[in-house]
C-alpha cells in the first residue's frame, strides 16, 4: 500500500512539475557599464509562454493568450516585427492567426508590457469519432 501511495505522489508532482515548465519560462536581463568607454550595454532573453489563444483581432495591437485553462487571459502587444510561424516552422500571415488556436508566444518584457517577437502555431487537437451504421434487411 505504501508502494502505491508514493507511486501516486511521484505522479502528481512529476506532473505538475512538467505543466509548470511547459507554460512558461523565465527571462533574463543583464545590463553592464564599460568603465573605460562609459557606455550601457542591456541585452534581454527572450522569455516564452505556451498555451492558447484566447483573442484577436486585426484591428487590435495585441492577442489575449492564456498558458492553462483556468488562468485568466493576459495581453501579448505586437508589432510589425512579430512573425508568425506553422508548425512546420514555415512564415505564415496574421490569417492563420485565430482564437483557441494553440501556440507558443516568444515575446520580451517592456516596462508592464510583454512585446511578442514571434508566435509559433501548433496544430490544434482534433478528435475523430468513429460511427458504425449497421442495416438489416428481413426477406419475406
Amino acid at each position: 500500500m505504501k508502494e502505491t501511495t508514493l507511486a501516486k505522489v511521484l505522479a502528481v508532482v512529476c506532473g505538475l512539475g512538467l505543466a509548470t515548465t511547459f507554460a512558461q519560462t523565465s527571462s533574463t536581463t543583464t545590463t553592464t557599464r564599460d568603465a573605460v568607454t562609459g557606455t550601457t550595454t542591456t541585452e534581454v532573453a527572450t522569455t516564452s509562454s505556451t498555451g492558447t489563444i484566447t483573442a484577436y483581432t486585426p484591428d487590435s495591437d495585441y492577442i489575449s493568450f492564456r498558458t492553462t485553462t483556468d488562468a485568466t487571459p493576459v495581453k501579448y502587444y505586437y508589432t510589425r516585427d512579430t512573425t508568425i510561424l506553422d508548425p512546420a516552422g514555415q512564415t505564415v500571415t496574421w490569417s492563420a492567426v485565430r482564437p483557441d488556436l494553440p501556440a507558443t508566444v516568444y515575446y520580451v518584457r517592456e516596462g508592464d508590457r510583454m512585446i511578442v517577437r514571434k508566435i509559433v502555431l501548433s496544430k490544434p487537437v482534433t478528435v475523430e469519432k468513429e460511427t458504425t451504421t449497421t442495416t438489416t434487411t428481413v426477406k419475406p
